[in-house]
């Protein structure tokens, strides 16, 4: 599993995540692997990933092969773009998209955050968008970092001193989160 954080503070957005990959019981840390990163950049978007690391694998694959990459610059943008790539995610990359026989749609069996000049974004399994205002986290370490991160919000200028917090208390707490830290802070576009 994982902890992946964004920030959104004072003008910067911050994406952060731990480094280790886990196999059931299993801890894949970066000293033993050569691209430990939960963390890609796509054009001017940087793109963290939880859950399956060939979810990691099939979208830089995808994003190599696009002519025009996305900006990703709200929520109507980037479920578009989504919405369009479920298809080849079956079809070219053999996307199992069978998850609860009660979900509404299709699952993409894909949960991100995308962190750029326009904001902190996150996409999930059912291509739901959120964009948020001051920071979320996401994988098996989120509840320890959300609480980090709230109790340090108010008290720093930094958006990366509040991501890299949040990813410390996971890292701390939960069992499948293992340092070091990367993060990655882009500065927003004037609105």
């Amino acid at each position: 599993m994982s902890t992946l954080v964004t920030v959104r503070k004072n003008g910067i957005v911050c994406i952060a995540a731990e480094t280790v990959t886990t196999f059931g019981r299993e801890r894949l840390r970066a000293p033993y692997t050569a691209n430990p990163e939960k963390i890609c950049r796509v054009g001017d978007s940087y793109i963290g990933f939880v859950g399956s690391a060939a979810h990691e694998m099939v979208l830089e694959s995808i994003f190599s092969k696009e002519a025009d990459i996305p900006e990703f610059r709200n929520r109507m943008e980037i479920f578009e773009f989504f919405r369009k790539l479920h298809p080849r995610l079956k079809e070219e990359y053999f996307l199992n998209p069978k998850d609860e026989d009660d979900d509404p749609y299709e699952s993409t069996r894909i949960c991100i955050f995308i962190a750029n000049a326009y904001g902190i974004f996150s996409i999930f399994e059912l291509r739901e968008v959120y964009e948020y205002i001051k920071y979320w986290a996401i994988g098996s370490g989120s509840s320890y970092a959300l609480g980090a991160m709230h109790a340090i919000y108010d008290h720093t200028d930094s958006a990366e001193e509040i991501a890299k917090a949040g990813v410390g208390a996971g890292i701390e707490f939960d069992g499948a989160s293992s340092g070091p830290i990367t993060s990655y802070c882009v500065s927003l576009a004037s609105s």
